[in-house]
Formats: structure tokens, sequence, C-alpha cells
């Protein structure tokens, strides 16, 4: 243990140990290093690192080897863990490492053929996927959505592996997201099956992710779509042969299929629609019984799914408009993204909603820009995670315009655009 750290820790008493740590380990593209050697040199830089607060990311190291062979290292989902940020003992913490590559091809199309017109029926990536890389930690909720979503698939493997009778006690792999528009469900949806793939890494070699079209598989304009979506499912079948892979078939807004059967009892549809219905929760009920297949599903109107397909689903997770702290937390990475670039210069320190709190949100020449922020996100209440990324950007486009500015006169112009947005929503809204 290096003197200073051990220091560190005499100055400390509060360091939590004895919790389950995932590190991960994103290794160069270039590389070619064997996971053994890499995960040796790792275990000595956290060894000589031993004290860290929270999450935190190496991407420069004193160790030659991992200089060549790893982009970076980082301790994360802490916060999943702990409820607030503090220092963690890795020598007293179960490490778990996870060592991955990224690919770097992006997504293939799945097409299918019906009267002589090839159909885009799915998306398909290869995981973990260069374009989701990071997409986990950008995603900002309340700790237990992400939690329970974990928990939720490593209980599925654990009943799967200890050959639990699901005649007895049953589970569909089916979890369904619902809520408004813009809170990130589908890109939740996409980086929980990048996040698993990589923690999953020591089991399945890699992971594939199925974005199933629904629009077109579900089109009442195709006479066969019921045919075709049994094809479609055979293709994802043959994905799931492969005992190396863990396979994720994602329906984004599945009441675009589930809508259809009731539409059909009340004799608005086609016969041919509710044939679509029946042949996806059939196909669902085949490909469950795979251990190594995940059915990820959201839904912008809850209302308008059948109870058919609601009662498959084991999970059933509202995604809302996010919280005050949660609007703060966001605003936070994109300040800091800013900062890094020097689009915001120079550097500001600012405080977590945990780190006022602990101040009694007392202004004072440390504090004071940190409750400029806290009042921009209560005033920010409402607006979807989808537009908060975005104000950053609106920001600087519509009251600055220059390569960098202060972050004081940030905040001013984040402050406009906020205003700005809410504006314009009640001239939407007034023309209707």
């Amino acid at each position: 243990m290096d003197e200073a750290a051990g220091d560190l820790k005499q100055a400390l008493p509060n360091v939590c140990d004895n919790i389950q740590i995932h590190v991960e380990v994103h290794q160069k593209s270039s590389s070619a290093a064997k996971k053994e050697d890499i995960r040796m040199s790792v275990l000595k830089l956290l060894n000589r690192h031993n004290v860290v607060f929270g999450d935190y990311k190496w991407t420069e190291f004193d160790d030659g080897f991992l200089n060549s062979n790893v982009q970076s290292v980082s301790i994360v989902d802490t916060e999943l863990k702990l409820k607030d940020r503090q220092p963690i003992d890795l020598s007293k913490s179960s490490l778990s490492l996870h060592i991955f590559h990224l690919n770097e091809e992006g997504p293939n199309s799945e097409n299918l053929e019906e009267e002589n017109e090839d159909i885009i029926a799915a998306n398909h990536w290869v995981l973990p996927a260069a374009e989701f890389h990071g997409l986990w930690e950008s995603l900002v909720y309340e700790s237990e959505v992400k939690s329970h979503l974990l928990d939720y698939v490593t209980t599925t493997l654990l009943f799967s592996d200890k050959n639990v009778d699901s005649n007895l006690i049953s589970w569909n792999r089916v979890v369904l997201l619902h809520g408004p528009p813009g809170t990130g469900k589908t890109s939740l949806c996409k980086a929980l099956a990048q996040k698993l793939t990589i923690r999953l890494s020591y089991r399945y070699r890699y992971g594939q992710l199925i974005e199933i079209n629904s629009h077109s598989l579900f089109s009442k304009w195709f006479s066969e779509s019921g045919k075709l979506v049994t094809k479609m499912f055979q293709k994802i079948r043959e994905l799931i042969d492969d005992r190396d892979a863990l396979v994720f078939v994602l329906i984004d807004e599945v009441e675009s299929l589930t809508a259809a059967r009731s539409a059909f009892k009340a004799g608005t549809e086609p016969s041919d629609a509710i044939r679509v219905v029946n042949a996806v929760l059939t196909q669902i009920d085949q490909i469950k019984r795979y251990p190594n297949v995940v059915i990820l599903t959201t839904s912008n109107i809850t209302e308008k799914i059948d109870m058919a397909f609601v009662d498959r689903a084991d999970i059933k997770q509202y995604i809302g408009p996010p919280s005050t702290a949660a609007i703060f937390r966001i605003y936070l990475s994109c300040l800091e993204e800013l900062m890094k670039c020097q689009i915001i210069y120079p550097r500001q320190q600012l405080l977590t909603l945990r780190e006022l709190e602990m101040i009694g949100f007392v202004e004072n020449n440390v504090s004071r820009l940190s409750l400029v922020l806290k009042e921009i996100s209560r005033r920010s209440e409402g607006l979807s995670g989808r537009v908060l990324r975005k104000l950053p950007f609106l920001a600087h486009a519509l009251y600055i315009q220059s390569p960098s500015v202060t972050m004081t006169t940030f905040l001013q112009a984040l402050s406009l655009a906020v205003d700005k947005q809410f504006d314009e929503r009640k001239k939407l809204a007034d023309s209707l």
C-alpha cells in the first residue's frame, strides 16, 4: 500500500469496505494482449490506488503495458450500492473485473422479402458496441431503476443455472419500460444490453442486440405480416442457438402491436392485425425458454398495451420525467463536458447536491454557481431528458456563439434557454 493511501485511510474513518465493486477495463482495439495479463496489471494499479471516492476512471497509466493495451480502467456503478458518494477501500472490497473490446462496425439491417420488396425488419448490433459506449452513464434516473434492471437479469440467469422448474416458478425474460416520450426508455434498453454484455463477459463471449422495427412488421399494408413476424423470430432463434452469445430482443413502442388486439375486438381492425399480435406473443412464448435471451420492450402509451402482453412482463418499470435532483446531475455532466472541451473556461468547481446539502445550501464564493444551477434545475422540471441534454447546445447557439465563455455567462444563457423552451411549449399548446 502506498504511504499516501495509508495516510488517507487513517484520515477517513468512514471508508466503505466489504462491498462488490465492478471495474470495467476497455481494451484497445489494436491490442492482442491476453486478458489474464491485463487483469494482473489492473489489479496492481488498483492495489496502488486502493481508496477511491465513488466512480473513478483512469485513462493514463505509469505502467507501459497498460498504456499500450488499455484505453481506460473505470470503477463504475458505485452509486447503485452506496446512497452517498464516499470513500471506498478497494483492498477490502470484492472486485469484479470486466475486460472488453468494443465492436466498431455499427448496426446491420435484417431484411425480409415480401412481395418482391425488401422490408427492413430489424437493426442488429454485436455488443459491446462503440455506438453505445458511455450511454449507461449518461442516463440519469433514481438509482433503483438501474439496479432493479441489473438485479432482474442476474436472478433470471441464476434461476436458469440452477434449473428451477419454470412450471412451478414462472419468469418470462420480458422487461417493459413505460412512460412519456423522451424519457430515455429505448436508450436505457440499449445501455442495459451493453452493460450486461460487459458484466457477463466471463460467461458469454459477446452480445447480440436485435431492435425490431415494429412499424414495418406490424403494418396493415402487409397482408402476410403474421408470416413476417415468424420469419423474423426464426432469424432470432438462429442467434440464440449460439450459446456463446447473450441475445437481447428490443421491441420499441410495443403498443403498436398490442393495441391491435383491442381494436380487433372492437371491430375496427382487420383480422390480419390480430394474427400479427398472436404471432408475436407465440414467438415470445417460444424463445423465453432459452437461458441466453432477454426481451426488452418500451411503450409511450401504457393504457394501450393489452393485458395478454403486460402479464408476460416480469418487470414493469415506469420511466418518468427526471426529478430536480436528476436534472441537476444531467446539467452537471453537461457542464463538466464543456469545461473538459474548454468551451467553458476557466474551469470552475461545481458542488454536488449532496455537498450543497452538507453546507446547508448557504451561499458563498464556493457554492454560488452551484446554487444558480440548482435554481435552473428547479425551473426545468417537466422537461424530458432528451430536451435537457439539448439545452446546453441551444444556450450556446442562441445566446453565446463565442469559442469560449465563463461559467457565469454560460449559466445565464442556460437559464434563458430554459425560459425559451417553456415559452415555445406554451405557444404550441395555445395553437392546438
